[in-house]
C-alpha cells in the first residue's frame, strides 16, 4: 500500500510541475529563450562529442596501426593479429568500468563540473602521447588507453548529474537528447575525419594528436564556462534561475547545497529496486549491441564489403548520422506527449522500444543480405544504428526520471554494468569472427545483437517506471527506515 500510495502521489505532483510556471510568468518568457542553461548542454554537447571522439577514432586507427601498407606504406605499422586489434579497442572500457561508481558519487558529493573538465583534460593527454609509446609495443598502447577510460568514465555520470540540475522537467528530453547526441556526433564527425588522415602523408598519428588537442582544449573552457548548478553560476539572470528552481522543486537553492551535504545516497534503496535493475539491464544490453557496432563496422566493411580504410571511415559513420538528425524529431516528440498528458514511463517506453527493436528486427534481416549486396548491409546497418536514437529519450533520460538527486549516482551504476557488455562484446566478436571475410560467422555476430536488444527492452518495458521513486527523498528513507525498525521492534515484543 505504501508503494501505491508513493507512485500516486508522484503521478499528482508530475502533472502539477506540467502546469508550472504559469504562462504569465516572466520565468515561463525566459525559458522560451536562449538562456545559460543552453550554453551548459551546448557545452555537455561538445564534451560528449570530445569525449566519443577519443574513444571511436581508435576504431578506425587500429586498421592502419595493424597494418599502415593498407593506407599509408610509409607509417609504420605493428603487424598486429584481429585479437590484438580487438584487445586494443576493448581495453579503454578496462580503466572505464573501475571509475564508473566513484566518479557518480565524487560527481554528487564534489563538483560534477570540475570532475568532468579534470577527466577529460587526462583523457586528451593520454590520447595525444599514444602514438610516442607506440614504439615501446603494444602494452604502452594498452597502458594508454586503460588511461583514458579511468580518465573519461566520469563523462555519462557528469553529465546525467549535470542534467538534473539544469534540465526543467518540461525540457528534459530535449535537452537531455541533444547533450547526449554529441556521442553520434563525435562518431559522424571522427570517423570520417579519421579516415582521412590515417590515409594521408601524415598518417594515423595526426588522429590521436588532433582529438587529443581538443580534449585540452575544451576542458579548459569548460572549467571557466561550466557550473555546477544555476545558483553557481556567476552570469545566470535571476528570471532563468527561478525557472529552473522552481521547474526542479528546489526554490531553497541557497540552502540546498548544505542539505545536499547532509544527504546520503541510499545504496541499499538504489540496489534494491526494481525499476533500477531494469535500467541495468536495457543499458547492459544497449551498451552490447551498440559497442559491437561501432568497434566492429570499420572491421566488417573492410573484409566483407571491401572498402578501403579512408571510405570505411566515412561509411562506418553514416548510421550514427542518422542516429543524431533522428534525435531530434523524437526527443521533441517525446517532450510534446508529456505536455499532452501522456504517463513519462509510457514515453520512455516506447521511444526505448524503437531504439532496440527496430534494430533487432534489422540485425536479423542481415542474414538475408547476399553477398554482393553491399547497399543493402549498408542500409541496414544504418537503421540498425539509427533508429537507436530513441534510447536518448528513452532509459538514458529515465535515470533522472527515477531519482533527480541520485541520477549520478545511479548512472555510474548502471553504465558500470553496462561497460563490462563493451568489454566482452568485441572479444566474443573476435572469437566469432575468426575470418574477417566471412559473411556467415558475422551473421552470428549480428544475430546475437539481435536477440540481447530485444531481451533487454523487454525487461525495460516490463518493469521500467517513469514516477520519481520514494527513496529519492532523503527524509522519505529515513523514514520508511525508521518505519521498518518500529515494526520490527514490535514484532520482536
Amino acid at each position: 500500500m505504501t508503494a501505491i500510495r508513493k507512485e500516486d502521489d508522484a503521478d499528482v505532483v508530475e502533472k502539477a510541475s506540467r502546469k508550472m510556471p504559469t504562462a504569465a510568468s516572466p520565468a515561463l518568457q525566459q525559458s522560451c529563450m536562449f538562456g545559460i542553461r543552453h550554453l551548459q548542454v551546448l557545452l555537455l554537447f561538445l564534451g560528449m562529442v570530445i569525449g566519443y571522439s577519443l574513444r571511436v577514432g581508435m576504431s578506425v586507427a587500429v586498421v592502419p596501426m595493424a597494418n599502415a601498407s593498407t593506407a599509408n606504406p610509409e607509417i609504420k605499422d605493428y603487424d598486429w593479429t584481429k585479437r590484438e586489434k580487438d584487445l586494443v579497442l576493448s581495453s579503454f572500457f578496462w580503466g572505464y568500468v573501475v571509475m564508473q561508481v566513484p566518479s557518480g558519487y565524487i560527481a554528487n558529493a564534489w563538483s560534477a563540473q570540475k570532475l568532468l573538465a579534470i577527466g577529460m583534460l587526462f583523457c586528451g593527454i593520454f590520447k595525444f602521447i599514444t602514438p610516442f609509446v607506440a614504439d615501446w609495443g603494444l602494452a604502452a598502447v594498452l597502458v594508454c588507453r586503460v588511461g583514458m577510460g579511468l580518465t573519461q568514465a566520469c563523462l555519462l555520470p557528469c553529465i546525467q548529474t549535470l542534467l538534473s540540475k539544469w534540465a526543467p522537467p518540461a525540457e528534459r528530453a530535449r535537452l537531455g537528447t541533444f547533450a547526449y547526441a554529441g556521442g553520434q556526433a563525435g562518431t559522424v564527425i571522427t570517423m570520417p575525419i579519421a579516415g582521412v588522415l590515417a590515409a594521408s602523408s601524415v598518417g594515423w598519428p595526426s588522429v590521436f594528436y588532433l582529438f587529443g588537442a581538443l580534449a585540452v582544449v575544451w576542458s579548459l573552457v569548460f572549467l571557466y564556462f561550466g557550473a555546477d548548478s544555476p545558483s553557481d553560476h556567476r552570469s545566470i539572470s535571476e528570471e532563468e534561475r527561478t525557472y529552473i528552481e522552481d521547474s526542479l522543486r528546489t526554490t531553497e537553492a541557497k540552502t540546498n547545497d548544505e542539505v545536499k551535504q547532509k544527504m546520503k545516497t541510499p545504496w541499499r534503496e538504489i540496489f534494491t529496486s526494481v525499476p533500477m535493475w531494469a535500467l541495468i539491464v536495457v543499458h547492459s544490453c544497449q551498451n552490447w549491441g551498440y559497442w559491437t557496432l561501432l568497434t566492429e563496422i570499420p572491421s566488417y566493411m573492410t573484409g566483407v564489403l571491401n572498402f578501403k580504410v579512408d571510405a570505411s571511415g566515412g561509411i562506418s559513420a553514416l548510421p550514427y548520422l542518422v542516429m543524431w538528425i533522428l534525435s531530434v524529431p523524437m526527443s521533441w516528440l517525446s517532450d510534446y506527449a508529456l505536455q499532452k498528458g501522456a504517463s513519462r514511463g509510457t514515453v520512455r517506453k516506447v521511444c526505448n522500444s524503437i531504439a532496440h527493436w527496430g534494430p533487432a528486427i534489422a540485425l536479423a534481416c542481415m542474414s538475408a543480405v547476399p553477398e554482393n549486396g553491399y547497399i543493402w548491409a549498408i542500409v541496414i546497418l544504418v537503421l540498425a544504428v539509427g533508429l537507436n536514437a530513441g534510447s536518448l529519450c528513452g532509459f538514458q533520460i529515465n535515470h533522472i526520471d527515477l531519482s533527480p538527486n541520485f541520477a549520478g549516482t545511479m548512472m555510474s551504476i548502471t553504465n558500470c554494468a553496462a561497460t563490462v557488455t563493451s568489454i566482452i562484446a568485441p572479444l566474443i566478436c573476435s572469437v566469432i569472427v575468426s575470418e574477417e571475410s566471412s559473411v556467415y560467422q558475422w551473421n552470428i555476430v549480428f544475430y546475437v545483437s539481435a536477440a540481447i536488444y530485444f531481451l533487454g527492452n523487454l525487461v525495460f518495458v516490463i518493469f521500467g517506471k517513469g514516477e520519481v521513486q520514494w527513496w529519492n527523498d532523503d527524509s522519505e528513507v529515513k523514514q520508511q527506515i525508521r518505519k521498518k525498525n518500529n515494526e520490527q521492534n514490535e514484532t520482536q515484543t
